[in-house]
């Protein structure tokens, strides 16, 4: 016994070395230029979503329903991260399942501030979890604007946790967490189908679902503050660098290329949609401007880190005249009222981008892609993807709707929506009357 408790110092001593290592070792693996870029790019993805998102919104309503947009934005943002910490993360990167992972992360379960990212090596995992958590918050967010102005307050919030939990986070470990889109070798840089058609399919249900707006096609619903709108895509674009260029996962060359991309995409797809505009209705608009960019953003974001810069003017270009045509033939053909126009942008602009990356990622166009690259194999699976995302999401919506109708009802009442949600909903006016 005594030669035990003799023992006993140098074990302590040999097991304390070990751990000095082991935290020098996670020191070593740590960038502080890479941790610093992604902090940067989680708060510019925040500014994106609030302000920027909030605001885009916003001015496309009515005055009367200013509020109501802003507070579904921005209690979603606050709802979604929180689950995410909780469950989502976990779902989404905690195991190697075909559609979700495991529970191995729930409540951030091991995670600690010296644990270093499994997916990006060089930073903290509590930045990734953070960084994440800000495109689950954005993307549930994004499908409130196919319903807004006529949808009950608890059924916006109801549905933002159903389908946060069956449609965004599968799809998310589909594409990112190493999933069945992963190992068919599905492209999307910063969330094309995670977040775009993703959303925008869930919107287009949603709009179906609602209904249209008191008035719709009759009366004038014109957006009530274009300069909030403009404000607003102006911090959509800004923040969009943190979304493309954050993506890269540290501070290197991919990230210098996904910034460069994010702005010709943005500024092609702008000068494209008020082309566009100008030749079909004799003026190019403010709208179509902060549209045509949105438009851009959108196309742009599945292929930023993959195609080169003349590919991103091109993919601009073409995304501006697809979503003109998206918000205005299509929308027509579809007879739906998409309130800010959700699928038309989001929707078409996620598809062509998504669709279009397996053409301009080639190296013969400036692409990443290896020497192998095939275009027609990669077009597949990237329409592949497309196909699965628009299907898993349109279920998973057409599913949650149908039970909040039966459990809160979607709508609110007539005499409700004319009144505007801003009084009727949350007892508070935008602006002095």
């Amino acid at each position: 016994m005594k030669k035990l408790f003799a023992l006993l110092p140098a074990v302590l001593a040999a097991g304390s070395a070990f751990a000095q290592d082991a935290a020098a070792d996670a020191a070593s693996a740590l960038s502080a230029g890479d941790t610093a870029w992604m902090l940067t790019s989680t708060m510019l993805v925040i500014l994106m979503i609030i302000p920027g998102l909030a605001l885009f919104y916003g001015g496309l309503g009515r005055a009367k329903n200013m509020l109501s947009v802003l507070m579904q934005v921005f209690v979603i943002f606050s709802v979604i991260t929180i689950l995410w910490a909780i469950y989502g993360y976990s779902l989404a990167f905690g195991g190697e399942g075909t559609f979700y992972g495991d529970f191995s992360k729930l409540f951030l379960n091991g995670i600690t501030p010296d644990t270093m990212s499994a997916a990006l090596s060089t930073i903290p995992e509590y930045v990734f979890v953070a960084f994440q958590s800000t495109f689950a918050a954005i993307t549930c967010a994004l499908i409130v604007g196919a319903f807004a102005e006529r949808i009950k307050f608890s059924a916006v919030m109801i549905f933002s946790v159903l389908w946060f939990t069956f449609s965004y986070v599968p799809v998310a470990h589909m594409v990112w967490g190493g999933g069945l889109l992963a190992q068919d070798g599905a492209l999307d840089f910063a969330g094309g189908t995670v977040v775009h058609i993703n959303a925008a399919v869930a919107g287009l249900v949603g709009a179906y679902m609602v209904g249209k707006r008191i008035g719709f096609g009759r009366e004038s619903m014109a957006p009530h503050s274009l300069t909030l709108t403009m404000v607003g895509a102006s911090l959509l674009w800004v923040g969009w660098f943190g979304f493309n260029a954050g993506s890269a996962g540290a501070a290197n060359g991919i990230a210098g290329l996904a910034f460069i991309n994010t702005i010709l995409a943005t500024g092609a797809a702008t000068v494209s949609w008020i082309s566009g505009e100008a030749l079909l209705k004799g003026k190019p608009s403010m709208l179509g401007a902060a549209s045509g960019a949105v438009a851009g953003l959108v196309a742009v974001t599945p292929a930023a880190g993959f195609i080169g810069p003349m590919g991103s003017i091109v993919l601009g270009l073409i995304a501006g005249l697809a979503c003109l045509w998206g918000v205005g033939g299509l929308k027509r053909l579809l007879r739906v009222d998409d309130a800010f126009d959700v699928f038309g942008v989001h929707g078409i602009g996620g598809i062509i981008g998504a669709i279009l990356t397996g053409v301009l990622a080639a190296p013969s166009l400036g692409g990443t892609g290896g020497e192998d690259f095939s275009i027609a194999s990669q077009v597949w699976i990237q329409t592949y993807g497309v196909i699965i995302t628009i299907i898993w999401s349109g279920v998973v919506s057409l599913v949650a709707y149908k039970l909040i109708d039966v459990l809160v009802g979607l709508r609110v009442s007539e005499e409700e929506e004319r009144e505007g949600l801003d009084i009727s909903a949350h007892g508070e006016s935008a602006y002095r009357m």
